[in-house]
């Protein structure tokens, strides 16, 4: 009796101590979850469910090399739009993406689900991050 109660205590002690979660890792999963949102209603339909983008019209969001060199212009692009020629996985696009007018909150959560998704792994794009990009878009 007195080792199945322990077994138990034991039990519970292992469930609780694997269940507490720091607050960053809430706030990525917070942020991931509802970016995903975001990215099914903003995004999805022109750079594709798995970010594969569409042929040599439009880049995919798979290129993590990509993701890291522009991580303080990315909030630019989805607030701003994107003109012009620029090169993903080592082939040139040159067409234009729309400006999407979408608060900086939501521009963090679909950046944060973008770029820890489709193999690649950045961490949390933070709402602070995000305006203080949005404050240097050229």
């Amino acid at each position: 009796m007195k080792l199945k109660v322990i077994g138990a205590i034991t039990v519970l002690l292992i469930v609780i101590g694997a269940s507490c979660q720091s607050d960053d890792q809430i706030e990525f999963k917070r942020y991931y979850s509802a970016g995903s949102l975001v990215y099914q209603q903003h995004c999805q339909n022109c750079h594709g469910d798995k970010g594969q983008g569409l042929s040599s019209l439009i880049p995919p969001l798979t290129d993590s090399t990509y993701l890291k060199n522009n991580k303080t212009a990315l909030a630019c692009f989805i607030k701003n739009g994107l003109k012009g020629k620029i090169t993903v996985a080592g082939k040139t696009f040159d067409d234009q993406m729309q400006a999407d007018d979408i608060a900086p909150l939501e521009i963090a959560k679909v950046l944060t689900y973008v770029t820890n998704s489709f193999g690649n792994k950045m961490g949390t794009i933070t709402l602070q991050q995000v305006q203080n990009d949005l404050k240097n878009c050229k």
